[in-house]
């Protein structure tokens, strides 16, 4: 089964502690996180940093309201799909890749609004869900307005546990 945790704060630095856990254990394991970028004190954006140590943006604030119709936005932060991607989908994919013997452990953090603007994301979620030889230790957002399908899809299968975290 996975695990998927709804939180809205210290989900990052919980999922970090997981990991550095699950790693001494030798279990295989791989993934990514999001992490806030600030300057100056203030919160100007999320990056996207793997198990591994790459890093890249997520997205940043946008200060032009005049932005093109084709951005993807959540409030003010313009979200940058193709580099969330490019991180993202090699290791989903490599994930994916291995033999149903070998169990493994895949950690996202998070499946929000921001990441759900990836299809290909969406769908590579999809395929680690269903593959037997992997545990996912994620995050999801605590539902509020209107409900994200892919979300909505994790939190009602039968072989995931959620737990909420305060």
């Amino acid at each position: 089964f996975s695990l998927f945790l709804f939180l809205g704060v210290g989900k990052t630095t919980l999922i970090q502690k997981a990991t550095q856990a699950l790693k001494s254990t030798g279990i295989p394991i791989d993934g990514f996180y999001t992490e806030e970028v600030r300057e100056g004190g203030r919160r100007t954006g999320f990056d996207v940093v793997t198990l591994s140590g790459k890093r890249g943006p997520l997205s940043r604030v946008s200060s032009d309201s005049s932005a093109s119709r084709r951005e993807c936005r959540v409030g003010q932060y313009v979200v940058d799909v193709a580099s969330f991607e490019q991180l993202v989908l090699p290791l989903l994919r490599n994930v994916n890749l291995g033999s149903d013997a070998e169990r493994k452990i895949c950690v996202i953090d998070e499946i929000g609004k921001m990441e759900l603007f990836s299809q290909p994301f969406i769908q590579a979620v999809r395929q680690t869900l269903t593959g037997s030889g992997t545990v996912i230790l994620g995050t999801i957002p605590i539902p509020k307005g209107k409900p994200l399908d892919l979300v909505e899809e994790i939190r009602s299968r039968k072989d995931v546990k959620v737990f909420s975290v305060s």
